[in-house]
């Protein structure tokens, strides 16, 4: 098969680290719970929400991401029989083409380079599967569509949805 997995809140925890920062910054207490069905400067006053919307433009906020539990060991698994392409719409954000590079090449070294497909739209994507947490990308992928669950995305339906990487383990191996 060929395997299409986005990076930002499939392996990487954008979200949390958006709420950290908010925390951090407002001394709030802002939970992923709160955040249910909705974006984290959604869940903020609105005086706040540039703040949030800055955050991509922070040096290092993509390279610092934590790594999704098991999605090390689960991929590590799929490249042995499958190719599995990276697919990150890295292009938005000024520092987040580099920063994605070095965090893939620190937390998933097996998937070198020329499997990593950092771009702007993913509708030219062709495969088997593709695995985001975004209903737009999923919406024009004519393969396998698995939505991994991130708060955000709670009351989105129509897809195949995967809540972990176990899940997903289960599924495709």
């Amino acid at each position: 098969m060929t395997i299409f997995v986005d990076m930002d809140e499939v392996l990487a925890d954008t979200f949390g680290v958006h709420i950290d920062l908010y925390n951090k910054k407002y001394n709030a207490n802002l939970t992923k719970e709160e955040c249910a069905g909705k974006e984290v400067w959604q869940c903020v006053p609105e005086d706040c929400q540039p703040y949030i919307h800055s955050h991509t433009a922070l040096k290092g906020f993509f390279r610092d991401l934590k790594v999704m539990p098991d999605s090390q060991e689960v991929l590590r698994e799929l490249t042995r029989d499958n190719e599995v392409y990276i697919a990150s719409a890295a292009m938005q954000f000024k520092n987040s083409l580099e920063e994605k590079a070095d965090w893939l090449d620190e937390h998933f070294p097996f998937l070198e380079w020329p499997y990593r497909i950092l771009c702007g739209h993913k509708f030219i994507l062709k495969g088997d599967v593709l695995i985001d947490d975004r209903s737009f990308n999923l919406d024009t992928f004519e393969g396998r569509s698995l939505q991994y669950t991130s708060p955000h995305n709670i009351n989105t339906n129509g897809f195949e949805r995967v809540n972990n990487w176990e899940e997903i383990g289960k599924l495709l191996l």
